[in-house]
Order: C-alpha cells, then sequence, then structure tokens
C-alpha cells in the first residue's frame, strides 16, 4: 500500500468487490448489487467534477462529515461528544433543519463530494434528515448509529434506499460493549445484524481504538465474528482522549504502526470486507486529510469545521456555500501550514495542536 494509498480508490475498488459476491450471493434480491453497480458508475462520475475543481487550484474532498444531530439517547462512558458538551439530551433551537440538510446534500453532489458520513450525537434520531439523505442515491451515506433505533420502519428504508449504510458501533464483545453503553446493548446489536445478515441488507461497524483494546479488536475472534454476522465494512477510530487525564488510553507509535500492518493484513485476508482507519489511513495518504484535504466537518448548527475532534469555525452554511466554507480563511490557513503533516502522540493531530488552531482562528 505504501505512501500512495488512496481510500477513495480504495472503496471503488473494495464495493466492485463486494459486487463480485453479490452476483453470486444475493440474486434472490439483486437491488444490493445494482445500487452498488450504479453508485460505481456515479462515483467515477463525481472523480472527475472534483478533478475539474482542481485544475482552478480548488480542492474539493470525497468525504464530509455530517453530525445532523448533537441529541443523543445514550450516555456512553468516555464519549466525546458529551464531554465536549456537542452531544445532550435536549434538542437546541439553532440546530439545521432537514432543508438546510437537503441543501447541503445537494451542493455536495453538484461539486462531487460523493461519501457523506451521518454522524452525531445519534443520528437515527433525526428521521426526517435521514429521508432527505434517501433522495441522493449519487452519494453513500454511512450512518454512525449506536444501533439501538434500529426498526422495522429503518429496516424497510435501507431495504428500499442502498445508499443509507448503517455503520454499528461496538466496543468488542458483550462485557466491553455493555460496559460502556449499557446492559443489554451488545444483544440488541447483535440481533439487528442478524437480522440485516437475513435480510440481505448492507451494514458495517465501528470500533474506536484504544491501547488497552487494539489486540482485541485486531483478533481473529473479533473479526471473524463479525464476518459471519455479515459485516461488510470495519472503520477502527483511534481514541482521541478528552483530558489529559485519560491521555494513556491513546495509541503509542509503535501500536498505531501495528494498527497499520494489521490492516493491510485483513485488506488482504477479506476481500469481501472493507477496512477504513481514522486517522491511521491519513498517515498512509501523506497527513492529516482534515480542513478540506481529504473530509470536512459540519455541525449540527452549521458551523464548518477542521474535523469534529477540531471543532473550530470561522464561517457557517446556513449563511454561505460550501463551496466558500471550504476556501474559509481557517481552512486555508491549515492546509497551507505545516500542521496537519506535523507529528502528533495521540489520535489527532489538530486535536493535540487545538492551543495552534484556536491562535490561527482568533488571528485570522
Amino acid at each position: 500500500m505504501g505512501k500512495d494509498f488512496d481510500i477513495q480508490e480504495y472503496l471503488a475498488n473494495g464495493a466492485e468487490n463486494i459486487i463480485r459476491n453479490a452476483i453470486s450471493a444475493t440474486l434472490k434480491n439483486p437491488k444490493e448489487t445494482l445500487f452498488l453497480a450504479k453508485f460505481i458508475k456515479n462515483s467515477r462520475k463525481a472523480s472527475k467534477i472534483r478533478k475539474q475543481y482542481a485544475k482552478k487550484d480548488i480542492n474539493i474532498p470525497a468525504f464530509l462529515i455530517a453530525s445532523i444531530t448533537s441529541r443523543c439517547n445514550l450516555h456512553c462512558a468516555g464519549c466525546y461528544s458529551r464531554a465536549n458538551e456537542n452531544c445532550s439530551d435536549d434538542t437546541p433551537k439553532n440546530q439545521l433543519s432537514d432543508d438546510d440538510w437537503d441543501d447541503i446534500f445537494k451542493q455536495s453532489k453538484d461539486l462531487g463530494i460523493n461519501f457523506i458520513v451521518l454522524a452525531g450525537g445519534e443520528p437515527l434520531m433525526r428521521k426526517d434528515v435521514i429521508l432527505k439523505a434517501c433522495n441522493y442515491p449519487e452519494i453513500l451515506f454511512p450512518v454512525f448509529t449506536n444501533g439501538t433505533m434500529l426498526d422495522e420502519y429503518y429496516y424497510d428504508l435501507i431495504d428500499k434506499n442502498r445508499n443509507i449504510i448503517p455503520i454499528i458501533s461496538i466496543e468488542g464483545n458483550k462485557s466491553l460493549t455493555d460496559s460502556r453503553r449499557g446492559d443489554g446493548v451488545y444483544n440488541q446489536l447483535i440481533e439487528s445484524m442478524n437480522y440485516m445478515k437475513n435480510n440481505n441488507l448492507i451494514f458495517g461497524a465501528s470500533i474506536t481504538i484504544t491501547n488497552e483494546n487494539i489486540l482485541y479488536a485486531l483478533s481473529d475472534e473479533f473479526i471473524t465474528n463479525l464476518y459471519e454476522l455479515g459485516c461488510k465494512v470495519l472503520f477502527f477510530i483511534e481514541y482521541v482522549p478528552v483530558d489529559v487525564n485519560v491521555q494513556n488510553l491513546a495509541l503509542t507509535d509503535d501500536q498505531r504502526d501495528y494498527l497499520l500492518y494489521e490492516i493491510i493484513d485483513l485488506r488482504e485476508r477479506y476481500d469481501e470486507m472493507l477496512f477504513m482507519s481514522f486517522p491511521g489511513d491519513e498517515k498512509e495518504s501523506g497527513g492529516c486529510l482534515a480542513a478540506g484535504r481529504g473530509f470536512f466537518h459540519i455541525n449540527s448548527h452549521g458551523g464548518a469545521e477542521p474535523c469534529p475532534a477540531s471543532p473550530y469555525s470561522d464561517i457557517n452554511v446556513k449563511e454561505t456555500s460550501i463551496l466558500e466554507a471550504l476556501e474559509s480563511d481557517l481552512f486555508t490557513t491549515l492546509r497551507n501550514s505545516e500542521l496537519l503533516m506535523s507529528h502528533h502522540e495521540g489520535g489527532c493531530v489538530l486535536f493535540e495542536h487545538e492551543m495552534e488552531v484556536q491562535k490561527l482562528l482568533n488571528n485570522k
């Protein structure tokens, strides 16, 4: 893989691998294969749009992370969003409406952004926004969910709209998952995964990697279990410490290298699955991909931020276009500086250098 690794190319090739397997495995439900074939065609079209902008020295990333709500129905131990007061039980009055998000999705399609991660809070609490996403089959919407709100309504919606891909957060085995997310959550997630497998629905999973669970997260037991449950995508999210008291949970340099090495091996051994690592894949891609280099973040109020772990913004998409947000002073300064390429100890370079990001914001 090396430094020529390209996430966009890997996703496209991975989707083609899934199609080849789906042709023989899901003839009884060809919607999955048909959608993936159309998506690859649309993905290549989106890539051409981004290349046209690149000729004008305008970088359009393939990925957008959209936090469509700050509400969540769980109180997970060590939650980053709650620790930073970006997640709560109540809905603030100034959150973006479903029509606001619809406009964001339309602009994204026109710019060639074709992967929009729907996050939160718990994104399935915004049924109205999920319905808007269904209107954009050209865009793949991985929905990062705790999985507890998946029900017959959402299963039917996902079946009819294959661009909506639930990515279920799991901590590992039953003990690890329930200790962080609550008693009974693990069994509920496994039940949902079995249902989706039996009904030929594509889904993925995500696991937050710390120096305490990295060995289990990369174990044959964990990976094989997800594979047999029908999981098609697995995201390894490196833990970002919420304060200095839990800095010890972040991966060491040796562990980060081990994670990258093991993912290369997993990609060779499980060609029916996609394996994504953040920010591990950034290292392979030549540095941090935030601030529009490879992705950017829009929070639930419309603020355009470098990434969820660096919640700073100098522009709001309710008042301007996405294109203008990508060319904002903060994003441009970050991309032109050496900060995104600098060494860091934790899971996120911008989180570790937050004082420097704040200084850039205040001095713009």
